[in-house]
């Protein structure tokens, strides 16, 4: 009797492999929009970008639109573990000082330049604008719990959701303004990730003014 021969073909994707495939179609999905606005972008052209069908594209994201979620959520994790491990008597910008100090990315994204192209198209681009605020909607339960956690207090305590609600508000406020500022040509990425830095800084350095 003839064993059963094993499944063939292509291995399945690790989920570190499908998060790249995922970041890597977010960049080609804002290249596009800058170049020629996001109603004349395409499926097929952002998965032609990636070298990937529009079908791969669709199975990652439901509309052109969301293929940007990987740009903008990068870093929340750490960002709640910082709040989470937010020392009484330090202020919030000593609390992130560490982990902007060691890798700026962890706050201010992968891709600082072409984040920062994308909150340049959030100004004329509702369905863009849409997408970047429902990512702070979803991050801010997040900061909450770790506020929350930091002062013993429970999920659902007042406290910690509007500290929550100040601290999202001047990540948001520092990125947009930096973006909105420094509309030019491309500098050296290391730059732009240093400059966004500083403007996350000085924007924890008045939200802890009402985060003590």
């Amino acid at each position: 009797m003839t064993a059963p021969q094993g499944r063939t073909g292509r291995p399945p994707l690790t989920e570190e492999r499908k998060a790249e495939i995922r970041l890597e179609i977010a960049r080609a999905a804002v290249d596009l929009f800058v170049d020629q606005g996001v109603a004349a972008t395409t499926g097929e052209q952002i998965g032609q970008a990636v070298g990937v069908s529009a079908r791969t594209v669709w199975r990652y994201f439901p509309s052109k639109e969301s293929c940007v979620r990987p740009l903008l959520t990068a870093g929340i994790d750490a960002i709640a573990a910082c709040l989470r491990e937010w020392h009484p008597g330090r202020s919030l910008g000593e609390a992130f000082a560490r982990i902007l100090e060691a890798d700026e990315r962890m706050v201010v994204g992968p891709d600082p330049t072409t984040v920062g192209a994308l909150v340049r198209l959030t100004r004329t681009e509702p369905g863009l604008r849409a997408v970047w605020l429902q990512t702070y909607d979803e991050a801010e339960p997040a900061f909450a719990r770790a506020l929350a956690e930091r002062a013993g207090l429970p999920a659902g305590d007042l406290r910690p959701a509007i500290q929550a609600a100040m601290f999202n508000a001047a990540l948001r406020a520092a990125v947009e303004q930096h973006a909105w500022r420094t509309a030019r040509a491309p500098e050296d990425p290391a730059t732009v990730r240093a400059e966004l830095a500083e403007a996350v800084r000085s924007a924890l350095a008045v939200a802890s003014e009402g985060l003590t």
